[in-house]
């Protein structure tokens, strides 16, 4: 084995396990979130999409009140840090309220509605 190891170009080798490597965990995060009015909307949306590994986020006003927002926020990704994530909404005076949706790992399943629903 040793052998055959010496005899390969290492950079092949590496390249070639690396290229294998999948990446899985946090695909998708579904959370419901009250904020103050400011800083708005899009700079929350904004400074979200600069976190590492995320890959779009989708914002949406569900809920306004004299001083508060209520906003269902979707954010995708590959391998995205769910702690960041949490400190960049508390950082900008906001609370996650609850996380609806959660996706993991190599395939995103979509929802599929039931008898139940």
């Amino acid at each position: 084995m040793i052998f055959l190891l010496n005899s390969l170009n290492l950079t092949t080798v590496k390249y070639s396990v690396e290229k294998c490597k999948i990446v899985a965990g946090l695909r998708r995060l579904v959370l419901d979130v009250l904020k103050p009015h400011e800083p708005s909307n899009i700079i929350l949306a904004l400074r979200l999409s600069e976190i590492e590994n995320v890959e779009g986020v989708n914002l949406s006003l569900s809920e306004m009140d004299q001083n508060t927002e209520t906003l269902k926020i979707t954010i995708v990704g590959n391998n995205m840090d769910f702690e960041k994530i949490k400190k960049v909404i508390e950082d900008l005076g906001a609370v996650i309220h609850s996380v609806d949706e959660i996706v993991a790992g190599n395939v995103i399943i979509e929802r599929v509605k039931t008898e139940q629903d």
